[in-house]
């Protein structure tokens, strides 16, 4: 999970195992305070602070926070100051952006982005001689509001390097980072994650963290959950065990910096970017044990239910994460897999089917072709089909499904995912004015003859 060049260890510990699990680290033997959260005098001098994800009296089962011990106290920093955003960021901080009933679909990010383009130009100017991760996050749509912990933000992210001397966090909500393209070495203030293209990382709300790349190019998602934290669906029927399993879930060692340089920290809070510099590293927590902490996971461990006798069922059994609205079994935003799977459905049309659907839906494509899509979508690109919005299968995969052969199938080499919530996201102008945006993705549907009816027809046909 960590070690390597860019580790304060050679880490050989075993992995800090199970989602949501009280785990506790050091990275120097002895730091960790016994039988107690904040003693008079903590080991080493360091300093503890509590690290809240949520409220102090949040139910037991719900209640996430962690203690740190750290060489200097994160709240020993300048103020901070408004960082202007760019134009690609246009929409969120303002409340602007249109809430549109149209099926959206766009071509991936070119690598590395291209200056041709002004809005992409004055992204790359947020950073000198390349995009790091921050500077490369374009928001393509959000919805709730981030003050009243309602939605989520969902980017698309570009890096052509590293994040240097610089760390960034959200007080607007937790981080999902799902990687199309490119390694990324994770730095957070609880330790290392190193994750690629079919894993992804969860960072809480709050938590700093700097991503360096392991490869020249990195192109991915974020989802930034506005709303309650993620957790594992409740199984229902499924029983005990399926989908995604708390083991499978890995939370880093304590891994930290002992360096007196500048940091600029920037932090996204109610929807604009601030800055400051402070003379030291944020990454300095040498200890750490609690619920609340950042997590990474392989998504070639979830273990996919589906139908083992007729119809294709709801999409509901291939989430991963879900993060519950006011109202019971309405998500604030899920986090929903399309894996490799055999298909066996007998006299069945084995794709999703046409829907209108309360929710709104996102997606993207890590790698292959998504089943209902012959053409269009591409690894990398993504697509949104907010409340109410008819969809489903294009022409060709429709007349495909219908002629094939109903033997089974294994559908390989695949990762769609889908961002649903319960609430209509409004598309920022960016994402409505860039080159990217198919114009002619209604045209999918073309191509479908009406059905033909016996000559007979009833008196209210005529």
């Amino acid at each position: 999970m960590s070690g390597g060049p860019h580790s304060n260890l050679a880490d050989t510990r075993p992995p800090l195992s199970g989602f949501g699990n009280h785990h506790s680290s050091e990275a120097v033997s002895g730091a960790l305070p016994i039988g107690q959260n904040s003693p008079q005098h903590v080991p080493y001098g360091l300093y503890a602070e509590q690290f809240s994800m949520t409220a102090f009296t949040a139910p037991r089962a719900e209640n996430r926070r962690s203690w740190l011990y750290r060489l200097s106290p994160s709240a020993a920093h300048p103020p901070y100051a408004p960082l202007p955003c760019p134009a690609s960021w246009r929409g969120l901080g303002d409340g602007g952006g249109v809430a549109s009933p149209n099926r959206l679909r766009w071509n991936p990010l070119p690598a590395p982005l291209s200056a041709s383009a002004p809005h992409d130009a004055e992204q790359n100017s947020m950073a000198e001689g390349g995009t790091d991760f921050v500077s490369g996050l374009i928001p393509y749509c959000r919805n709730g509001d981030s003050g009243s912990d309602m939605g989520g933000t969902i980017y698309l992210y570009t890096a052509t390097c590293s994040m240097k001397n610089r760390a960034f966090f959200s007080a607007d909500g937790e981080i999902l980072i799902i990687p199309q393209q490119g390694r990324l070495h994770i730095r957070t203030e609880m330790g290392v994650l190193e994750i690629g293209p079919l894993e992804v990382a969860l960072i809480p709300r709050g938590l700093r963290f700097q991503v360096e790349l392991l490869d020249d190019f990195a192109r991915g998602y974020v989802c930034e959950n506005h709303g309650a934290p993620f957790r594992l669906p409740e199984l229902g029927p499924i029983g005990a065990n399926g989908l995604g399993n708390a083991r499978d879930f890995e939370a880093p060692h304590a891994d930290f910096q002992n360096i007196d340089e500048e940091f600029e920290i920037i932090q996204k809070f109610q929807n604009h970017l601030w800055t400051m510099t402070q003379n030291h590293s944020p990454f300095d927590v040498v200890a750490w044990h609690g619920n609340a902490a950042p997590y990474r996971y392989d998504l070639r461990r979830f273990n996919t239910m589906n139908s083992v006798s007729f119809d294709h069922p709801d999409p509901s059994i291939f989430t991963l994460f879900t993060s519950p609205s006011q109202h019971a079994g309405t998500a604030n935003l899920d986090f929903v897999l399309f894996p490799p799977r055999w298909m066996v459905a007998e006299h069945s049309f084995r794709p999703p089917w046409f829907h209108r659907n309360i929710m709104s839906e996102f997606m993207g494509l890590i790698c292959g072709e998504y089943d209902a899509k012959a053409s269009g979508f591409a690894p990398g690109g993504a697509s949104l089909h907010n409340r109410m919005a008819a969809h489903g299968p294009d022409s060709a995969s429709y007349h495909a499904a219908i002629d094939a052969a109903l033997h089974p199938q294994k559908l390989d080499g695949t990762m769609a995912f889908m961002l649903e919530s319960n609430f209509p996201f409004t598309t920022t102008p960016w994402a409505l004015e860039t080159s990217l945006l198919q114009q002619g993705y209604d045209r999918c549907w073309d191509n479908f003859p009406k059905a033909q009816l016996p000559e007979t027809t009833s008196a209210s046909q005529r």
